[in-house]
């Protein structure tokens, strides 16, 4: 018997004169911690509305620490840093939206506009790692929100962060959907000449026009296999992120998008099922409604199967994956594709071994001690760049 998860909880009305062309949603549903919610409602003149257009804001934090720690089993990793919060690209699905709650802002419009860089965090990090009870193991690069969402070509706290990361030696994971990660492919060749970089690749659809409505400002499918293509080229190891798998809307092309990859060059692929935590479920069941109507009960009721009857489960060890005979059925499929299109089962982990800690200076005025990053070590012949796809 199949399920049909409750409906969501309607979002509250948004206001007609906004415009924010090539964005997720225009809603702006308060998140889970706010007491009251804001609605638009006609005030009753008959005297048109002056148009607004949402812009992008960027605020700008001074973080004391970078480094997020995990003890996740879910994860093939224990720490990671992530320069900005919110995330341009604007995908609908994005599980990361619920964090913008924590910082009195809502999950909707908000998280796609009024973003937060952290132009210290180069710095910070290399005190971080600099610190003596520190031990290395491998860092997870983009696992909030994207680091190469468009406002980095302005800012460059990625590219920086990356350069801590190259002369300290220290190995990093790479998720993105960013093309703008091709631009820094100079410091990922040399990272990866010493095993020291891998990284992800995420691709959701190859139709340009459904990606174009759910993901509106990330770069189209094509430009990601070509990125694919760009740092295979450079010798850096790659991976495809097949995430997320949405049943009813996507999983038709699970075979079409891992050949697709393959010949684009990625090494090994990663699949997760669509996730919908918190403020996440009632946004993406009004885009359905709004952009793919006639796909909507479908997609909620088969997602529903994967999930115990409910929208989302967070479950170690179900939340990537879901649970009963269509969860396995689509793991199954993308198992057999990986096999029959040659890809690699598990690659060589980074290389540890070559950390060299930032070197800890005395602080000149308030005795504190700060950490630099240590002249760049002279580049040598590391093993084949092929490393293991560890990001989740």
């Amino acid at each position: 018997m199949s399920r049909q998860p409750p409906p969501p909880a309607p979002l509250p009305a948004s206001d007609p004169a906004l415009r924010a062309p090539a964005r997720g949603t225009v809603a702006q549903p308060p998140g889970r911690f706010e007491g009251l919610s804001r609605e638009w409602q006609h005030d009753g003149w008959d005297i048109p509305e002056e148009e607004r257009t949402q812009l992008r804001d960027v605020a700008i934090e001074r973080p004391r620490s970078v480094i997020s720690w995990n003890t996740s089993p879910d994860l093939g990793f224990d720490r990671a840093v992530n320069p900005y919060r919110g995330c341009e690209h604007g995908c609908i699905y994005c599980y990361a939206r619920p964090t913008h709650s924590y910082l009195g802002l809502s999950p909707g419009l908000d998280f796609e506009t009024r973003l937060v860089a952290r132009p210290d965090a180069p710095q910070v990090l290399a005190r971080e790692l600099g610190r003596k009870g520190y031990r290395v193991a491998p860092l997870a690069l983009g696992s909030n929100t994207d680091p190469w969402q468009p406002i980095e070509a302005q800012h460059r706290i990625t590219r920086a962060l990356l350069e801590v990361l190259r002369d300290c030696r220290h190995p990093v994971t790479i998720t993105t959907r960013g093309a703008l990660i091709a631009r820094d492919v100079d410091i990922l060749a040399e990272m990866a000449a010493l095993n020291l970089v891998e990284v992800g690749i995420s691709i959701t659809t190859l139709d340009a026009g459904l990606s174009r409505a759910m993901e509106p400002r990330a770069p189209s499918p094509a430009r990601r296999l070509q990125t694919i293509t760009t740092l295979r080229a450079a010798g850096v190891p790659v991976g495809l992120m097949l995430a997320p798998v949405i049943p009813g809307l996507t999983d038709h092309e699970l075979e079409s998008i891992l050949q697709a990859a393959r010949d684009a060059g990625a090494q090994t692929a990663w699949w997760s099922l669509l996730r919908l935590p918190h403020e996440v479920s009632s946004l993406f069941q009004d885009w359905l409604a709004r952009h793919r109507p006639h796909h909507a009960a479908k997609v909620m009721r088969q997602l529903a199967e994967m999930r115990g009857g409910k929208v989302n489960d967070p479950r170690f060890g179900s939340r990537f994956r879901g649970s009963g005979p269509l969860a396995m059925l689509l793991s199954r499929r993308v198992k057999l594709a990986r096999r029959r299109m040659g890809y690699a089962d598990s690659l060589p982990p980074l290389d540890c071994t070559l950390f060299t800690p930032p070197v800890r200076e005395q602080g000149a005025s308030d005795g504190r001690n700060v950490s630099q990053t240590p002249t760049r070590p002279a580049r040598g012949r590391g093993p084949e760049p092929d490393a293991q796809l560890s990001l989740f």
